[in-house]
């Protein structure tokens, strides 16, 4: 490997995301670096900022493809194709191992492992930290576009819950952002990352009060 590990996973990473829309694409992996880098700078303890820099970069190489139904699970498969791929430049097999269990384990879904290295938990922090805050809000406003594109239909509409025996929507509202992001700050490892976290709810619930004063604005005679 004559390449840093970091620089080599970005430039093997970016291919796959030619076809990836706003919510995954390179800019998210970028984002989700350098917030791994911030919590890795606030943790007491001593990371290998090759593997966790070379995970976020590629843990969201196989979103296009799953986005298309052409595979199950973006992590299982994004670990596979980097064993492919980083083999092929001789990286070291104790952190090849290390880079897999970290893709293996930073999706929220059920099936999904537990993180175990202290580089897998930071990725999983900084990838769900992504959807929280004023980005997070621009992220997960994002993916519900994208989910009524793929469905055909409204997947959520842009209101708040029924009031006063208003007419409501049967469809989820903004309480669905609002509870994306609650789950995910829920789970974080880190306490970086949960100081992190506070900040960005603190953000969020400020928005989401705004939201509902704009939306309950009479309108002037």
């Amino acid at each position: 490997m004559k390449q840093e590990l970091g620089a080599l996973a970005r430039a093997l990473s970016l291919p796959y995301y030619d076809d990836a829309l706003p919510a995954h694409d390179q800019f998210h992996a970028s984002r989700v670096r350098a917030l791994s880098e911030r919590v890795a700078d606030e943790h007491e303890r001593t990371v290998d900022r090759g593997v966790l820099t070379a995970a976020a970069w590629l843990h969201d190489i196989g979103r296009p493809l799953e986005r298309r139904g052409v595979i199950e699970n973006h992590g299982e498969w994004a670990a596979a194709e980097a064993k492919d791929l980083l083999e092929a430049e001789a990286v070291a097999t104790d952190r090849l191992d290390a880079i897999q269990h970290c893709l293996r384990t930073h999706s929220i879904r059920s099936c999904s492992p537990e993180p175990e290295t202290l580089e897998a938990k930071i990725l999983f922090d900084a990838d769900k930290l992504e959807a929280t805050g004023a980005v997070g809000l621009v992220r997960m406003a994002c993916i519900v576009g994208e989910r009524s594109g793929r469905a055909g239909e409204t997947y959520a509409v842009i209101d708040t819950p029924a009031v006063d025996g208003e007419v409501s929507s049967e469809l989820p509202d903004i309480t669905l952002l609002r509870e994306w992001a609650a789950e995910r700050l829920e789970q974080l490892y880190t306490p970086p990352g949960r100081r992190l976290g506070t900040s960005r709810w603190r953000f969020m619930k400020e928005f989401f009060t705004q939201f509902t004063n704009e939306i309950a604005i009479e309108p002037a005679e």
